[in-house]
């Protein structure tokens, strides 16, 4: 007789779980009708972290995607005025992405939809369970201190 194997149990649980967010984002994204993929959101939330303007390829590296693939977020981007490119002013050769009014304008009511995301998948949950939730996502998250990346 085999015993199940708990550590697979939670790893399809865990995709399971990541799907769904996904999912559930992705719908909130379209209900707030944004026009906006989740790949263009990640990129704009990304964006607003730099406390100036990045290189397309600082953009690369941080997403952990290939340069081309930022080229196209920011062209959706920029057609919809939500980003700008802007000459580097210490060498012109030099690209830079900068969020416009338009972007700020975004990554508000990309807060908001993300914010009306997490209520949902949170419902079911009381208080004390949501506090060990994020408990336990937070050890997720930072991993073991003990073990190298």
């Amino acid at each position: 007789m085999t015993t199940p194997d708990p550590d697979g149990l939670l790893a399809e649980q865990l995709l399971r779980l990541t799907r769904r967010v996904h999912r559930i984002q992705k719908r909130h994204l379209e209900q707030h009708d944004l026009g906006i993929t989740p790949a263009q959101s990640r990129l704009l939330r990304t964006l607003a972290h730099y406390p100036s303007p990045p290189r397309m390829a600082d953009l690369a590296e941080r997403l952990e995607v290939v340069p081309r693939a930022v080229t196209t977020l920011v062209d959706g981007l920029e057609a919809s005025g939500r980003v700008r490119r802007v000459a580097d002013p210490a060498n012109r050769r030099v690209t830079r992405i900068e969020l416009t009014d338009e972007g700020h304008t975004a990554l508000r009511e990309l807060r908001a939809a993300r914010r009306s995301a997490a209520e949902e998948m949170l419902a079911p949950l009381t208080e004390k369970e949501r506090q060990v939730l994020g408990v336990l996502l937070d050890t997720l998250i930072d991993g073991d201190a003990r073990q190298p990346c």
